[in-house]
């Protein structure tokens, strides 16, 4: 309680100054100015302004999946995010991915070729640690977030748990803050808590489009991973849903215009024209299972 106190001045007293709550627990030297010396851009034009200027750099950044179904989009853009911050890293080195075993076992484990093809990692630049419980994943987070021989910390927690409250989420974002590297939580199937996370990104899959080749879309083909991500919290409070996809030439995500898929739309008809009938089939949608029989 004292500590919730605490955050809960920390936040009014930013708002009578004008400025931002992060700000206030960092000297005056180290505070942002916007550069990209504190933030990682994503490139995705909308979303690194909403963000102002781009993910921290050295911070703990949350992405959540609000279903099970959800693991693999959050689980790739955390990815994605980690590729990108070992790429722009003045010394590429290892990502250290932490499970805990029920994650693996609804979610899945890293596939290589998925990792080489999707992200451009190879495997042995990803190093993996499965913990039998929440608080032994959470030992090894805060063990790898001082290490400086690691270009990202990604821990990967299922559900809520006691153990994961603001004091454990605040040492944390203080290891990866001293250490200068991104420490991004993946919360599964698990609604938004307290944290002392300044970002919070709510991820969900979007429809793939068609690979673009020099003489445009190629037809029935499966294009880069896409993702609807939401900004549930960020330095600037402004809010915003955008679809994105990854690009892993070019490490950089961009944004899908609303309304486009890359793909053709579904032309209405399931079967072609029975013999003996005068009508054309019925057009797809969800209530045609529903139908009650005549």
């Amino acid at each position: 309680m004292a500590r919730e106190t605490f955050f809960a001045l920390r936040q009014e007293i930013a708002r009578i100054e004008g400025t931002l709550p992060e700000r206030l627990e960092l000297p005056a030297d180290k505070v942002g100015d916007g550069s990209d010396r504190h933030f990682l851009p994503t490139r995705a034009v909308r979303l690194d302004a909403v963000l102002g200027g781009g993910l921290p750099r050295a911070a703990l950044t949350e992405i959540h999946g609000r279903q099970s179904r959800d693991a693999g989009s959050v689980a790739g853009f955390a990815l994605a995010l980690a590729a990108l911050a070992r790429k722009q890293a003045a010394a590429p080195s290892p990502i250290l991915w932490i499970s805990t075993g029920e994650v693996l076992h609804e979610g899945g484990q890293p596939y290589a070729p998925g990792l080489l093809h999707r992200f451009a990692l190879q495997p042995s630049d990803l190093l993996l640690a499965s913990a039998r419980k929440t608080e032994d994943a959470l030992w090894i987070a805060e063990e790898a977030a001082g290490l400086s021989a690691l270009s990202a910390v990604l821990l990967e927690v299922r559900g809520t748990s006691a153990r994961l409250d603001l004091t454990a989420t605040r040492r944390l974002h203080h290891r990866t803050r001293a250490t200068g590297r991104p420490l991004y939580l993946l919360r599964q199937s698990a609604a938004p808590e307290p944290t002392a996370a300044p970002v919070r990104l709510i991820v969900s899959p979007a429809p793939a489009g068609e690979r673009h080749t020099l003489f445009g879309p190629l037809a029935g083909s499966l294009g880069p991973p896409a993702f609807t991500v939401t900004v549930s919290r960020s330095r600037t409070s402004i809010p915003a849903t955008l679809t994105l996809e990854w690009n892993r030439d070019e490490h950089s995500f961009r944004e899908r215009q609303a309304g486009s898929t890359g793909r053709a739309q579904d032309s209405g008809a399931v079967v072609s024209l029975s013999s003996g009938r005068t009508h054309s089939a019925g057009s797809s949608g969800p209530g045609m299972a529903q139908r009650k029989r005549a």
